[in-house]
């Protein structure tokens, strides 16, 4: 860029840091990459967001190492500060990579689909249990982000800083410089190691699929124990759920007795509830009536038959 335009050193809240890319084989050129950062401020604010750099166009090819390289030893800071890197769209199982995050693709289809819980027959637990990647490193698109967390904020702010000093300097880092042959190599040779990898040792294989199988069968046992106890419990209805494998009863007879006591005070005072429940209590007890007034009135008849056959003679005395 010419000298009528220089670079600023921030854009919309963002400090601009160039840097140096060395030349290629294939491009002999010098070019110059710029990095935008800024302090990481989500619309959810985290416990390590305050001591977070938020970055966005990261080089292609940018790891871990190269990145702590970069915000420690190429600007002069101490080395150990950075506590973890967390790049846009990253997988797990790349070498020299930190845990996956979520990449845009699945943040906007996120908000389409509904959430899907774990099915049946789906390891939650993945740990230990995946194949080995075919790829030795991962390589990012135009434009993706990263978050630096830092071990403390003055750790951040002393980045930041140094940034800041840099472009005061007029100092442009080059992209690397003192990693040179520390990370896989790109271009053919990573092509060759990508065809490599594909057939994996079958020691690593096996133990990748006795992990997975081991991970499975502990799952399989877990939600059939759930299931089970599924079987024997009645939610707060009343209700027993059906699960795969039949319905039964309660273990014990006391397990039983309790529940239909804990249902019996649940019921306690919502038997008129309904207006049907009012009506049919009312018939009930209107039949309840009518059959005890035929009850007295049987029972008054034959208490008057009793009476016209057996008739006392007051004047008649007793027979000694």
């Amino acid at each position: 860029m010419s000298s009528s335009n220089p670079v600023p050193l921030q854009i919309s809240g963002y400090y601009i840091f160039p840097l140096s890319l060395p030349p290629l084989s294939s491009f002999p050129t010098t070019a110059t990459h710029y990095l935008y950062l800024a302090n990481h401020k989500p619309k959810i604010p985290s416990p390590t967001s305050p001591r977070s750099l938020f970055l966005i166009n990261v080089p292609f090819d940018a790891t871990d190492t190269l990145i702590k390289h970069l915000l420690s030893t190429q600007l002069g800071l101490p080395n150990g500060r950075i506590e973890n890197v967390q790049f846009e769209g990253q997988t797990s199982g790349v070498q020299d990579h930190t845990k996956a995050t979520v990449t845009r693709t699945n943040i906007s289809t996120s908000r389409k689909k509904r959430k899907r819980s774990v099915g049946e027959g789906e390891v939650e637990n993945m740990e230990g249990a995946n194949l080995p990647s075919t790829w030795d490193r991962e390589l990012h698109g135009i434009g993706h982000t990263a978050i630096v967390m830092f071990v403390d904020r003055p750790s951040m702010e002393a980045v930041i800083k140094a940034v800041k000093k840099a472009r005061k300097d007029g100092i442009q880092p080059v992209w690397g410089e003192g990693l040179e042959g520390t990370l896989p190599a790109l271009g053919f040779a990573r092509y060759l190691n990508h065809h490599n990898l594909q057939y994996p040792d079958k020691k690593q294989l096996l133990e990748s699929v006795n992990n997975y199988m081991t991970a499975f069968g502990a799952q399989e046992a877990q939600q059939a124990r759930l299931r089970a106890r599924q079987r024997q419990e009645a939610d707060e209805d009343g209700f027993v759920m059906v699960t795969r494998g039949g319905r039964n009863g309660p273990a014990k007879s006391e397990v039983a007795q309790e529940q239909a006591e804990k249902q019996k005070k649940k019921r306690k005072g919502l038997e008129d509830f309904y207006r049907f429940q009012t009506r049919e209590k009312r018939k009930a007890k209107a039949g309840e009536l009518v059959k005890k007034f035929a009850e007295d009135k049987e029972k008054v008849r034959r208490m008057k038959e009793t009476k016209r056959r057996f008739k006392v003679n007051p004047h008649k005395p007793p027979n000694v």
